[in-house]
């Protein structure tokens, strides 16, 4: 898809059902942005949308099906590629983390956390995006970087839902098997809802996996209920067969921290879209 070029003050960018590929103000990148077909013509909600590690914009933007949820409810995907290319598709840049390859990013690397909240701020500026509700979501790779823009960027960010990917911090190096509290100091409560499957053997709900992988799903769902000083939980229930849910509530700012698991469940998009658009509308970032 070409790229296009934008100045204009408002909310023109691209039309109602399209998805396209779009210059980002200064930034020198590009992402794919899907506009829904429903919705008004001022400031709607943002959902980011990150890929798996080699993935693409293109790629998840299809397999997530989230586009089709967007045109019901009315809010814009922004769906960029990571800065760092692999092969044929494109890893992020989370320091301290080495990428599928085994290198640590270093300065050289173009900074994903720079150009989200970048391109962020001008999606306001131009009009498009209500800077009250700006979500995250993403896959494997795609959640780790979710939940790391939570952990250095909260002020841009109401809430956010990591699939198969939720961190809360690199693994603290005397014990990976608890997460390093220095390396996730959200600036503010953050709303989280993850999905994950108890069978993913890539990163594994029970830990271990990747070395930068290491903790649990419930350790990182714990320390965020600890940084968002939730006074209640873990409390899990059934709602289904093949689903249950952990969620910690009276958290500060109405910042619940929820972690929904699919029994059986493998590495792959195991997001229900609809649930998680209604956990993150809830929120607004005041």
């Amino acid at each position: 898809m070409p790229s296009v070029a934008l100045a204009r003050p408002d909310c023109s960018i691209g039309p109602r059902g399209t998805t396209q590929r779009i210059a980002i103000g200064d930034t020198g990148r590009s992402m794919l942005m899907h506009f829904p077909k429903s919705g008004s013509h001022g400031a709607a909600p943002l959902v980011w949308l990150f890929h798996g590690s080699t993935g693409s914009g293109a790629n998840i933007l299809k397999a997530s099906g989230l586009a089709e949820t967007a045109d019901r409810h009315g809010f814009i995907i922004a769906a960029p590629d990571g800065g760092i290319a692999v092969g044929e598709g494109f890893v992020w840049n989370i320091p301290g983390v080495p990428t599928v390859t085994g290198k640590i990013p270093g300065p050289g690397d173009p900074d994903d956390v720079a150009f989200v909240k970048m391109a962020t701020d001008w999606l306001v500026k131009v009009r498009c995006v209500d800077r009250t509700r700006v979500y995250a979501t993403g896959l494997s790779g795609g959640g780790r970087m979710t939940s790391w823009l939570a952990c250095v960027a909260a002020d841009r960010f109401a809430a956010i839902a990591p699939v198969v990917g939720l961190r809360a911090g690199n693994p603290l190096a005397a014990d990976p098997r608890v997460p390093d509290p220095a390396t996730c100091r959200p600036s503010r409560p953050v709303p989280v809802i993850a999905f994950a499957g108890d069978a993913d053997k890539t990163n594994p709900i029970q830990g271990g996996g990747s070395p930068y992988w290491q903790y649990t799903m419930h350790a990182a769902q714990s320390r965020w209920a600890d940084l968002n000083l939730c006074r209640s939980g873990p409390e899990r229930r059934d709602l289904g067969p093949a689903l249950y849910e952990e969620r910690y509530t009276r958290c500060r700012g109405a910042a619940d921290v929820v972690g929904r698991i699919t029994r059986g469940g493998a590495h792959a998009w195991l997001a229900d879209n609809e649930a998680m658009w209604v956990f993150l509308s809830r929120h607004r970032r005041r």
